[in-house]
């Protein structure tokens, strides 16, 4: 048990690390390239690359390891065969996938993404070919995740993670010059090869032996495909909606507009990679243990949904105040220009609502699954990308690219808002009363926060202030009035939010 705190101790590091030079890669890019129709290339290219790593991550893996880990315990060696069958099946196919998808991507890049630039379609269908005659590394590189979690071995597919988008950072500030935007999708590959070489290296030092075989017991087989497909159906959905943004955005006037989107969704992103690494983890296991027990698993809902907009609530508003801020020290440099900030901040506006809704769909959706109402969860899911396209087609006219980040917030409401109907329809009447009074009893406290640090950036020189020296100055005071308004009146969410974050550093 030791050596597994020890380890989760090591992953929420390395996740934050990751997420962290995501940044570091993203400002490299915004400092060589700027944002313009060869980044807008790059960026509709590697969203393949976010398909099939949904698909291995999402999909597969969420099958593929329990099935695994059960059958290891009953018939190990059985079990291994089955393992090497559909590790080598799976890597065949993604083999065809790359023969087909290379000669086809002329045809499919332009399809998906409409009316792209002549620059921004060169780029695009290039990268994406090169991409395509690497998808079985890349897939088999995501599956391996599975082989070494079974295993109990966790931190090498972290590290394999962060070296994918460390690579990618260091060809581009090495070899910019000479291979332009193209040096990124080099060091992405080369950084995800030596990922798998390190994963594969830890699979065999315990105990992994290679079969060359694609033979899979038909009972294994069997089983594993009926769950297989409706968890791929729903691991895309989300990448289905994504390439209809990207191809309304690649359809845009103006230059840069998918890099834009780009840059402050990440932004976004951070808040969520924090509490998934941290607060979630815990909630989620509750989930899990208290299922059979209504009055608890009530108790437990709440507690997430609590503790969700306790911590994403002001972090949201924050950003809004201080976002510009924020993209100014990540991005303004070299190519990328105060301009470019501008247009980023934009679209970050726009985003903003994702911070609050995806983590309280995180706590809906894992409540849901945890219930057994997976189908469910795929039928709302469905419906969002109609909906992400209606809005889409309706907003881009009017608002431009910012338009699709208005999309993306309001299908996440929509998202939201149904799933919680869902889950709160069968619980006690008075479970829905305390969540509704729970965000009229957040909204004070960040107020508290928010508006002094509206009047300060509005009525005084601090704007004149270098980027990081405002951020230095705002953020910590926002952190101590928020705090302050929350303890003095919201004290029950004050004190859930310190014992859940007791239990983490106890863990």
């Amino acid at each position: 048990m030791a050596g597994l705190k020890k380890t989760a101790i090591w992953i929420t590091l390395l996740a934050l690390v990751l997420k962290l030079s995501g940044f570091l890669r993203e400002s490299i890019i915004a400092k060589e390239f700027g944002a313009n129709h060869y980044t807008d290339g790059y960026l509709l290219a590697f969203s393949f690359i976010t398909l099939v790593v949904a698909m291995i991550s999402g999909g597969f893996n969420n099958v593929f390891l329990p099935m695994y880990v059960q059958k290891r315990k009953e018939s190990p060696e059985e079990t291994e065969r089955n393992a090497n069958g559909i590790l080598n099946g799976t890597f065949l196919v993604f083999l065809g996938v790359t023969i087909a998808g290379y000669f086809l991507v002329p045809y499919i890049v332009p399809l998906i993404y409409g009316n792209m630039t002549e620059t921004t379609e060169e780029v695009a269908v290039e990268i994406t070919q090169f991409f395509f005659l690497f998808m079985s590394l890349i897939a088999v590189n995501g599956i391996l995740e599975s082989y070494l979690q079974g295993r109990r071995v966790f931190v090498p597919t972290q590290v394999s993670k962060l070296l994918a988008t460390l690579m990618g950072a260091v060809f581009a500030l090495l070899f910019s010059d000479q291979w332009g935007i193209y040096s990124l999708a080099y060091g992405f590959i080369f950084g995800t090869f030596l990922g798998m070489v390190i994963q594969f290296f830890f699979l065999f030092k315990n105990g992994y032996k290679w079969q060359p075989t694609v033979k899979v017991e038909k009972e294994f087989g069997m089983a594993f495909l009926v769950l297989l497909a409706p968890a791929l159906l729903n691991s895309v959905v989300g990448q289905i909606n994504m390439f209809v943004n990207k191809s309304f955005a690649s359809g845009t006037e103006v230059s840069g507009a998918v890099t834009y989107l780009n840059n402050a969704s990440l932004l976004v992103s951070i808040p969520q990679a924090i509490y998934a690494t941290t607060v979630a983890a815990i909630i989620f296991t509750l989930l899990s243990e208290q299922v059979d027990n209504h009055k608890k698993f009530q108790g437990t809902v709440f507690m997430g949904m609590q503790i969700t907009l306790v911590t994403l609530l002001p972090i949201a508003v924050g950003l809004l105040l201080v976002g510009k801020e924020a993209i100014s020290f990540v991005y303004e440099r070299g190519r990328f220009t105060a301009e470019d900030t501008q247009n980023t901040y934009i679209a970050l506006v726009y985003y903003i609502p994702l911070i609050v809704t995806q983590g309280l769909q995180y706590i809906v959706s894992k409540s849901m699954y945890a219930r057994g109402k997976t189908a469910i969860v795929l039928r709302i899911s469905i419906t969002t990308i109609v909906l992400n396209l209606v809005f889409n087609w309706i907003l881009v006219g009017p608002f431009g690219y910012p338009g699709l980040a208005l999309t993306s917030s309001l299908v996440s409401i929509y998202y939201l808002g149904v799933s919680t109907f869902v889950v709160y329809k069968d619980f006690d009447r008075e479970e829905r009363l305390r969540l509704a009074k729970l965000f009229a009893r957040v909204i004070l406290p960040t107020l508290i926060m928010a508006i002094p640090i509206y009047l300060i950036k509005q009525f005084t020189t601090i704007s004149e202030l270098y980027s990081l020296i405002q951020l230095g100055i705002l953020v910590p005071l926002g952190v101590v009035l928020y705090a302050a308004g929350i303890y003095f009146f919201y004290r029950e969410g004050f004190r859930q939010l310190l014992g859940i974050l007791r239990k983490k550093k106890s863990a």
